[in-house]
């Protein structure tokens, strides 16, 4: 692992290079910046939020506090990790804002869509139709963690952070950030199994 080490070393320190540009109120050096992480930050909050519309207004706040916060940046950890904290803030902050409106949680439209799915049956007529509906599934029981346990797996699943940067993100240390992994895969697996045992197999629908 040392090569893909040093490669994602060199990353951070274009990253950090590209910072300090934009510090300087180099526009074309946020412009690349946005390019390389917009993708990552746009599919976090959507995973975090369940909401892949509000997702690229989400990330848009991210990336205007990173250029004003830019002045302010120092490379003490890694680039990533200041951009992510950036985006757990932001989607925390949305996160009660709807609580405080006293919209759906995401917990409340996880259960919603589960219930759904049993009442329906789903007889799927295809392999196709099967996958769609269990990557539904996985974003949905995602969907229904706890803020800081969906925000440990979103990173660590799809972004494959490190513990210690995922620690950084979240602000807690790296056995709480294993916990947090751990409370999380044993809810998703819960979850998943029962979509899973009310799926019918493609063989069942000939």
């Amino acid at each position: 692992m040392p090569k893909a080490s040093s490669n994602r070393d060199a990353e951070d320190a274009f990253d950090v290079s590209l910072m300090t540009k934009v510090a300087r109120g180099d526009h074309a050096a946020f412009e690349e910046l946005v390019q390389r992480h917009r993708h990552a930050v746009v599919g976090t909050v959507a995973k975090m939020l369940a909401n892949h519309s509000e997702a690229e207004d989400i990330a848009q706040q991210v990336f205007l506090r990173l250029w004003k916060s830019a002045g302010r940046y120092k490379p003490t950890a890694k680039f990533t990790t200041f951009l992510f904290t950036i985006t757990r803030n932001l989607v925390f902050n949305e996160t009660r804002r709807k609580s405080r409106r006293g919209e759906q949680s995401l917990e409340e439209q996880a259960d919603d869509w589960h219930q759904q799915f049993q009442e329906k049956g789903h007889t799927q007529p295809d392999a196709q139709m099967l996958q769609s509906e269990l990557r539904e599934a996985v974003n949905r029981a995602i969907a229904s963690l706890p803020r800081k346990q969906r925000m440990a797996v979103v990173l660590r699943r799809y972004e494959n952070m490190p513990y210690e940067d995922i620690a950084d993100v979240l602000g807690i240390s790296v056995s709480a950030v294993k916990s947090q992994l751990f409370r999380a895969r044993t809810s998703l697996r819960q979850v998943l199994g029962q979509f899973l045992e009310s799926t019918p197999s493609p063989s069942n629908n000939n």
